[in-house]
């Protein structure tokens, strides 16, 4: 099935606060936390040989790009709000004159 599917009641209300773009890079980062949360439960029994306090060098490195993964689309998310608001301002100032 497709995540529009899938996630439809999530995508309609994250789309309505945010707008189209923000919405789903938000439902996004719901879908990568949920990753990340299943995946450092795994890592409780998956872990290092060399360092059994940490998780296996697999499990390490797909949380390391679950979690950059996340930090980019915050990014993302951050650039296109301060775009919005910009063309906000601008759009304010103009019909101001």
């Amino acid at each position: 099935m497709s995540v529009f599917w899938d996630r439809k009641d999530e995508l309609e209300k994250y789309e309505f606060m945010m707008g189209a773009e923000r919405g789903r890079l938000a439902v996004s980062l719901d879908v990568l936390t949920d990753a990340l949360a299943l995946v450092g439960q795994h890592g409780v029994y998956c872990v290092s040989n060399r360092n059994p306090s940490k998780p296996a060098l697999d499990l390490q490195a797909v949380m390391r790009g679950i979690n950059d993964a996340k930090e980019l689309i915050g990014s993302a998310m951050e650039e296109i709000r301060k775009r919005r608001d910009a063309e906000r301002a601008a759009s304010a100032a103009s019909d101001a004159v």
